[in-house]
């Protein structure tokens, strides 16, 4: 194993391990206007917070949370005023507004209601090996392939962009295959993978490395360790 492999092997080992810990950071998301098919409209999800309004009625207006917004809660539902419980994760913005127009229409005439994302939730992914700036980052909104390479700054010239591999966290299968040459230059959206908290995003260089062999054991280790630590 060479000493460039070491170097990487080292890194991962202290990201993932003191993942838990480490601050996120935050970079502009890059330009492109790809965006993965499955997300072209936004599904909401436990952490988002919400502004919804009843127009004219302000009795609809939950009073403890005025100012705040309503947060979509870890069991996926929110509470309004009269409606009680409604689940809002899953739904688009769109189906949560019709939910509760239905809801709302019992007690007055042809409603007006506005539902509108104040602050999406973040998701938490490691971004390792060929990019300007390895480490780890929350994202807000698409959670996909495309925003985490591009909040950790984007591929170095080394970067071997026919072999991007996800890991998906707590899964010991192999990882991911992504084409993030295709999706650059032919806009190939299934190469988009949506990710979740605490995946990893592995961009390999051009040389010859073995990823199965040499980087997805120590991966799992260091996830191993990172569940300890939390626990």
């Amino acid at each position: 194993m060479n000493k460039n492999v070491l170097i990487i092997i080292v890194t991962l080992l202290m990201i993932l391990c003191i993942g838990g810990a480490a601050q996120a950071q935050s970079a502009p998301v890059p330009a492109m206007q790809a965006t993965n098919q499955a997300e072209s409209e936004y599904v909401l999800a436990p952490g988002d917070i919400l502004s919804i309004e009843v127009w004219g009625f302000d009795e609809f207006k939950p009073k403890d949370t005025a100012t705040a917004g309503i947060a979509v809660r870890p069991d996926g539902k929110i509470s309004f005023p009269l409606l009680g419980e409604i689940s809002a994760s899953g739904k688009t913005v769109q189906a949560l507004t019709d939910t509760i127009t239905r809801g709302v229409s019992e007690y007055i005439h042809n409603p007006k209601v506005t539902v509108n994302i104040l602050k999406f939730h973040t998701t938490r992914v490691y971004v390792l090996g060929e990019v300007v700036r390895p480490g780890m980052f929350e994202i807000e909104r698409q959670h996909n392939l495309l925003d985490a390479i591009g909040i950790a700054g984007g591929h170095t010239k080394n970067a071997a962009k026919k072999n991007v591999f996800i890991i998906r966290r707590g899964q010991s299968m192999a990882p991911i295959k992504a084409n993030y040459d295709t999706l650059l230059k032919k806009g190939d959206l299934s190469q988009n993978y949506v990710l979740s908290d605490g995946d990893v995003v592995y961009l390999t260089d051009n040389g010859r490395i073995d990823f199965a062999k040499d980087i997805l054991p120590l991966i799992s280790a260091a996830y191993y360790l990172n569940d300890i630590s939390n626990n």
